[in-house]
């Protein structure tokens, strides 16, 4: 495409994009399992919204990098899930765009190939195809949005949504936030500051007007009324965790003060674990300790987990001898500290329910 010397004389490509549209007539999500999409939206607005007694676990790689890898952790994952369906809702973690303090590898939709390429075409496709098999195992699907143009390609399959820390005072991720469908926990600043989530969280509860694209890839001016589902992920931060009981307190209280409702998710992993992937046994263990005794306010937790522990470095263009499921990001918890963690939490419902019948929630 020709690019006006006025004002593109930095910019050395443009190049065409499949719209919205098009990926998903190519790539459709059969009738049952968006019926699947819907009912796990709903069921984790009730456990935010305090009618039913069960936690939101998201769990997943960091990013995805390698799909059949994925595909493998999903159907452990919703093999594990059913087991605990009665007390934990799992989603998985299916992140496919990666945010970047500076650089690095931008994730599955940016660079597929992993070799610097970045055919987005490619990894549209690939990022869909893979959620289309995740969502046919019976697992919903949890992702954070970064570009606020790729949301529209797999906002349909997505049940549960997250804005990032480096994110998290974006106007443009606020106005998004206001129009999508789903739950969307906003994560506290990478110092740990919980008032800016907060204030995205008023933010996008509101109704907003702004300029976007329309799904088949035509520029728009979109009036959104506002997500009401919009909730704290506490993560940590540069200042250190915040998973504690008093930071949970002081947290519920900011929330009470601005309005909202006294409900959160706590991130195991970053500043909350100090990226020490083994320190997420930790945190959840001292949580789900938390909740087996009474402890409200806490309505899920966050794992970065994959089938092989800790991470490993990628070389653009040098795929043949990475290990088979481990992260190329964030270090993540193996398959055996994850079902620990899932068991762990688990039980924490349990014990809850024993010792006050009155809040199990039909």
């Amino acid at each position: 495409m020709s690019l006006s010397r006025n004002s593109d004389s930095r910019v050395t490509a443009v190049d065409r994009l499949m719209s919205p549209t098009a990926l998903r007539k190519e790539i459709p999500i059969p009738p049952e399992t968006r019926k699947a999409v819907l009912a796990a939206r709903r069921d984790v607005k009730r456990i935010l919204n305090g009618k039913d007694d069960r936690l939101v676990l998201v769990t997943g790689p960091c990013s995805i990098h390698d799909t059949e890898a994925a595909l493998v952790y999903a159907e452990r994952l919703a093999e594990v899930s059913r087991r605990v369906a009665d007390r934990l809702l799992i989603v998985m973690r299916v992140y496919v765009e990666k945010p970047r303090t500076r650089m690095g590898w931008k994730g599955l939709v940016s660079d597929p190939g992993l070799d610097g390429s970045f055919d987005l075409n490619t990894g549209l496709r690939m990022a869909r195809g893979l959620m289309v098999r995740i969502l046919e195992t019976g697992l919903p699907i949890g992702c954070e949005f970064l570009d606020p143009m790729i949301a529209r390609y797999f906002a349909d399959a997505v049940s549960w949504a997250s804005i990032g820390a480096r994110t998290v005072q974006s106007q443009v991720h606020r106005q998004l936030t206001s129009g999508l469908d789903m739950p969307v926990g906003i994560k506290n600043t990478t110092a740990g500051r919980t008032g800016d989530a907060i204030d995205a969280i008023v933010t996008a509860s509101n109704s907003h007007v702004f300029p976007s694209v329309t799904d088949d890839g035509q520029a728009a001016v979109v009036t959104t009324s506002g997500n009401p589902d919009c909730h704290v992920v506490l993560r940590g931060g540069t200042e250190g965790p915040n998973y504690s009981a008093p930071d949970v307190a002081e947290t519920l209280d900011q929330l009470q003060a601005a309005g909202l409702p006294g409900r959160l998710v706590i991130d195991a992993s970053h500043g909350n674990s100090g990226k020490d992937h083994e320190e997420q046994t930790n945190v959840v263990e001292d949580v789900a300790e938390r909740i087996a005794d009474g402890e409200s306010g806490v309505a899920g937790m966050m794992i970065e987990s994959f089938l092989a522990c800790g991470r490993q470095d990628l070389i653009l263009g040098r795929t043949d001898g990475l290990a088979y499921g481990q992260s190329v990001t964030d270090a993540c918890a193996g398959w055996e500290q994850t079902t620990h963690m899932v068991e762990c939490l688990a039980e924490a419902v349990t014990a809850r329910r024993a010792a006050d019948p009155s809040v199990m929630v039909a």
